[in-house]
């Protein structure tokens, strides 16, 4: 597919966001693992999250219109074949998590670009714990009981920490990661909400066996990470007003944010309620004013590494030269993202830098239309979107189609924004 966006005047309404997508993963896992059957409201249907639903399947499951009918702690069955994760890396470390205590072997499996990806950070301390996992291609289970282990992550990754807290659900004695920079944390919100051993440590976080799984009542908030988009747009073209209602606040997820307020960005948040230990409210963009460039290091950017694609698109209207680094993650990404937002918005008219970690951008810049590449990468193609409304004429997004891997209706959402105008 192909997608054609032309530079806006303004944005107006209101945004309706999918169901957030790392909530929505976890709550079909973890509801596979209940005494009980849960109720999902709101569940992403994005490709990912339906990747995870027909894994859960295939080991036993019942998924179904937003119910889960958990199997208990040791209910799963094996699979009858390699579990296809799709495209979804999350599916496939965090099920890793789950399969490793197994007394039967898993095969997890994925696209091309999956199977590339790097798995040996969830095999290393899986291992650790005494399970059997190897990789390529991702194998785990079959051995005898795990047992607990301390945790200090090479690479700051939620994913690989809810690998092993799911596995510290069926090890012996304690089970703690330690990380250096605090990644999200909605494994351990719902785990607490169901009634497991989780508790926090310092930098870190410790979880014990647990005996049997409370199942789930959640509504899930909208995607944190999806609004992104849209209050990017909205705060750079003059006269936008876009109200996003029902959005997951996490604070492990708002860094984003907080930088742009910094930035000089008009966002307003308030808080209304509270799901499964997580945060829900509403946010709104409006014009941003005395804009300032921004500086990112290895911290700052593991924050927001979701956010760094679309990020690099408002350095380029921002004033004075803009530094994203730290963020070498995003070559391992769907895509090598670095490079796929460089080739992109250089065609478009910025000037930017490939760092080894980032970008260097130097701007403002006007943007002008011209074709560019998803890469088949969800975030990439709704940033090149984003690009294009701030750039003057027409741009041709090849391969739009994989935005909704994270976001159906993505660009029937952009048009509704262009056309209340």
């Amino acid at each position: 597919m192909i997608a054609t966006v032309r530079g806006a005047r303004k944005l107006r309404g209101e945004v309706r966001l999918p169901g957030d997508k790392s909530i929505s993963h976890r709550a079909l896992i973890l509801g596979a693992l209940a005494d009980g059957t849960s109720s999902v409201r709101g569940l992403s249907q994005g490709a990912d999250v339906r990747s995870t639903a027909a894994c859960l399947r295939a080991l036993g499951v019942e998924v179904d219109q937003g119910t889960v009918a958990g199997r208990g702690v040791s209910g799963l069955r094996q699979a009858g074949g390699p579990l296809d994760c799709g495209n979804s890396g999350t599916t496939m470390r965090l099920l890793a998590g789950v399969l490793a205590a197994q007394d039967f072997t898993s095969e997890l499996t994925g696209d091309s670009s999956l199977r590339n990806r790097p798995m040996d950070r969830v095999v290393e301390p899986l291992k650790a714990m005494g399970a059997d996992a190897s990789w390529p291609p991702l194998r785990v289970g079959g051995r005898g009981p795990l047992h607990g282990i301390e945790y200090r992550p090479q690479v700051p990754s939620a994913q690989v920490k809810s690998a092993v807290l799911l596995a510290g659900l069926f090890a012996d004695g304690i089970t703690e990661v330690v990380e250096s920079i605090a990644t999200r944390d909605h494994t351990e919100r719902m785990l607490r909400a169901m009634g497991a051993p989780v508790t926090p440590k310092g930098n870190g976080v410790r979880v014990e066996r647990a005996a049997r799984l409370r199942p789930l009542a959640l509504a899930i908030p909208g995607d944190l990470s999806a609004a992104s988009f849209w209050l990017v747009a909205g705060g750079l073209i003059a006269g936008s007003r876009i109200r996003i209602r029902d959005v997951g606040l996490n604070p492990t997820r708002t860094a984003f944010v907080e930088l742009l307020r910094r930035t000089g960005f008009g966002v307003a948040a308030g808080a209304t309620s509270e799901a499964a230990g997580e945060p829900v409210g509403w946010l709104e963009v409006a014009g941003a004013s005395d804009l300032a460039p921004v500086n990112l290091i290895a911290g700052d950017a593991a924050a927001m590494i979701d956010e760094l694609p679309v990020l690099a698109v408002a350095a380029t209207q921002l004033p004075g030269t803009s530094r994203i680094e730290g963020a070498r993650e995003l070559r391992v990404k769907e895509s090598d993202r670095i490079e796929a937002m460089t080739e992109g918005l250089e065609a478009m008219g910025a000037d930017i830098t490939t760092l080894d970690d980032g970008w260097e951008i130097r701007g403002p810049s006007r943007l002008e239309g011209a074709r560019v590449l998803s890469h088949g990468d969800h975030r990439v193609a709704m940033a090149f979107a984003v690009a294009g409304l701030l750039a003057r004429g027409e741009t041709t997004i090849e391969g739009a189609e994989c935005a909704d891997i994270s976001f159906p209706g993505f660009f029937d959402q952009l048009d509704s924004l262009t056309a209340a105008c």
